[in-house]
């Protein structure tokens, strides 16, 4: 595991599009695994502003997204099907029959993940795959428990991330109590995995993440196991020594 720790948002934002675009430059046909919250919102626009620029061409990518609400519609402004519309793809030129994210109205969860797990597999996998880290550990939304679910799944969401995202519903809408999301075997398939964090906030989950030893308390802590991982965060999140 990698720990590069840069000074601040912007510039932690700058090192992680670096290396999404080196990705995406040495093979133009990657699979990206994409991530939603406030943490990658900087990165995404760093990549939107180099494919404006003609620096970057993403008609061959292919990306599928680790989670979505459950139920949401995908034009709710609260689902991650319209975060991922506003921050990234309305912006560049993948095609929409390759970008993938949960359907979050699918009348049948359990069909809706097994169908998305199919698509991973015939995808061959993701290339890079993006992730944030929940305050309590969480990644996705794979929840500290004694067991964890290895594929895509339904599942219910903690009271504290419950509480974590509820800034996000402050306009009077309710928050859905579940959620459709990549497993940690899913996510174990990657290639290589990019985490961001910022933050002072985020230092404490950190320093558990990488000095704490693995365990389904922290699910995080099983990206000790994964061959390729660099987490990138800035001073404020950096772990303690």
């Amino acid at each position: 595991m990698k720990i590069l720790v840069l000074e601040d948002y912007e510039q932690m934002s700058l090192a992680a599009a670096d290396l999404i675009t080196a990705q995406v430059k040495e093979k133009p046909d990657s699979v990206l695994g994409l991530a939603t919250g406030g943490t990658p919102v900087g990165t995404y626009k760093v990549l939107v502003e180099r494919y404006q620029r003609g620096e970057l061409d993403f008609s061959k990518i292919t990306t599928f997204n680790l989670d979505e609400y459950y139920p949401i519609k995908p034009d709710d402004t609260h689902s991650y099907r319209y975060f991922m519309n506003d921050n990234l793809f309305n912006h560049i030129n993948v095609p929409e029959s390759r970008i993938h994210i949960p359907n979050g109205e699918a009348e049948d969860a359990e069909l809706e993940c097994a169908n998305y797990e199919k698509m991973l597999d015939e995808a061959g996998g993701i290339d890079l795959q993006i992730l944030g880290i929940g305050l309590n550990g969480h990644i996705a939304f794979n929840e500290p428990d004694e067991t964890l679910v290895p594929c895509t799944h339904k599942t219910p969401l903690t009271e504290s991330t419950l509480e974590a995202n509820a800034r996000f519903f402050t306009d009077g809408a309710t928050m859905p109590d579940s959620a459709l999301t990549m497993g940690m075997a899913s996510i174990f398939r990657a290639k290589k995995i990019l985490l961001l964090a910022n933050g002072a906030g985020k230092r404490e989950i950190l320093t558990k993440l990488v000095r704490g030893g693995i365990t389904t308390s922290v699910p995080a802590s099983l990206l000790l196991l994964h061959p390729d991982v660099t987490i990138i965060c800035d001073k404020d999140a950096a772990p303690k020594d």
